[in-house]
């Protein structure tokens, strides 16, 4: 099983099944009830017994805090940032979240991470309101219409980035760029699906895809079918974010000769010490192959795209850029008796070649440090690939750097419009 997927079932019952009926009782009889549970079952028997201690400490807080504690808040506090330590993406809610309206379709065009007290962007859609009000990728939301960031769990954050199509948002802004912290207002958008891009270069073909969302796979194929062969190629997945693994199956199928393997689910285990593995096939197209076709990367390349980045990194197509951020996972949504639930990271993607994408991402085989997301690639590509066409690079791409936090590592990003 998956550590992050274990760690969270061992504790989610630990925090939200047991400890807020016991919060009511006496602290005396909690250690009592323990003691009489250590000598019918025998010390290290109960894969539970910690429970006690639990009980005992939000006893004693309850009982002794010098301000009057809101148990409720204290708990549910205990539970999602237990949840969020297991993996960002996990949350906690409660059963008012789950009676909450949908906030609206409009969002901001920019894709972030819940990163304990901030969140941090990651990519921003060229002509979002995000982009058109200055955000880059590596800035820091500190604060969402005042409301502090370390207060929403992943899934309160992307509601609270949404909205009704015009609405407006302020968000506090810490800029990776400069160091300026301001209050930044948006006005939120509905999101628009762009249009993939071929650019016919004297030297090179540049082909853009914006995501991997339903038909784009048969939309590349159209873009790629006509498309001299003898002229190299750059897929740009730099800003391609999110989408879906059969688009990725069938956009890694316009490279390949033959089968192949995509990327492998690996979901939790229903015994101890079982992985229940999935392969996803690549699905073979009747394209012509690109000789010299090589694919561009950066930490705007998220979930689906990573599984075409990793296969097509397999086919033996050079990857240059920066490494991925890391969004291979899948979510469910666990109801609890007491009527809330628990959206729960429950399976995780292995690439073709084996990377973990929902830790590592895909790293490049040459590292193009300093390329902006919106930045022409050619100038930079067209001497790499005429001085060693379809060769590895000799030294391989070192981990993506960001612009903030020394030792700030990719975590799993949520999509928030």
């Amino acid at each position: 099983m998956h550590q992050r997927s274990w760690l969270s079932l061992i504790s989610l019952p630990l925090v939200a099944l047991y400890t807020w009926p016991v919060v009511l009782q006496n602290v005396s009889s909690a250690r009592a009830s323990r003691g009489v549970q250590q000598e019918v079952k025998g010390a290290g028997q109960d894969p539970l017994s910690g429970l006690a201690d639990i009980q005992d400490v939000l006893g004693i807080v309850r009982d002794n805090y010098v301000d009057r504690p809101d148990m409720e808040k204290v708990v549910g506090g205990g539970i999602m940032a237990t949840l969020e330590r297991a993996h960002p993406l996990n949350a906690f809610l409660t059963p008012e979240d789950l009676r909450l309206p949908d906030p609206g379709p409009a969002g901001l065009g920019m894709k972030v991470v819940k990163r304990r007290i901030y969140a941090q962007v990651v990519a921003v859609r060229p002509g979002s309101p995000a982009a058109e009000a200055g955000i880059l990728g590596g800035d820091v939301i500190r604060k969402i219409d005042g409301e502090s960031v370390g207060l929403m769990s992943a899934w309160t954050l992307e509601r609270r980035l949404r909205g009704p199509n015009g609405s407006d948002v302020e968000l506090l802004r810490y800029a990776g760029a400069t160091g300026n912290l301001a209050k930044v207002s948006l006005h939120r958008a509905l999101p628009t699906r762009p249009a993939i891009e071929v650019r016919k270069d004297d030297k090179a073909y540049l082909v853009t895809l914006p995501d991997l969302g339903p038909g784009r796979a048969d939309e590349l194929k159209a873009a790629l079918k006509d498309l001299d062969r003898a002229r190299p190629l750059v897929l740009d997945l730099r800003l391609c974010m999110g989408g879906e693994l059969e688009e990725a199956a069938k956009a890694a199928g316009c490279f390949a000769s033959g089968p192949a393997t995509l990327v492998t689910v690996q979901e939790a285990a229903a015994r101890e010490g079982e992985v229940k593995d999935a392969p996803v096939s690549v699905v073979p197209s009747d394209l012509a192959a690109f000789p010299k076709a090589v694919v561009l990367t950066g930490l705007g390349t998220f979930g689906a795209p990573e599984a075409l980045a990793s296969a097509l990194k397999k086919l033996g197509l050079q990857v240059y850029g920066e490494r991925t951020y890391g969004l291979g996972v899948e979510r469910a949504r666990i109801n609890l008796k007491q009527g809330g639930a628990v959206e729960l990271v429950v399976k995780r993607w292995l690439g073709a070649g084996g990377e973990k994408l929902d830790r590592a991402g895909v790293e490049p085989t040459t590292a193009l440090k300093g390329l902006k997301p919106t930045e022409d690639p050619l100038p930079k590509l067209l001497p790499l690939l005429e001085a060693q066409p379809g060769k590895p690079a000799d030294k391989p791409a070192g981990k993506a750097a960001f612009l903030l936090f020394p030792g700030l590592r990719p975590a799993t990003a949520v999509e928030v419009a």
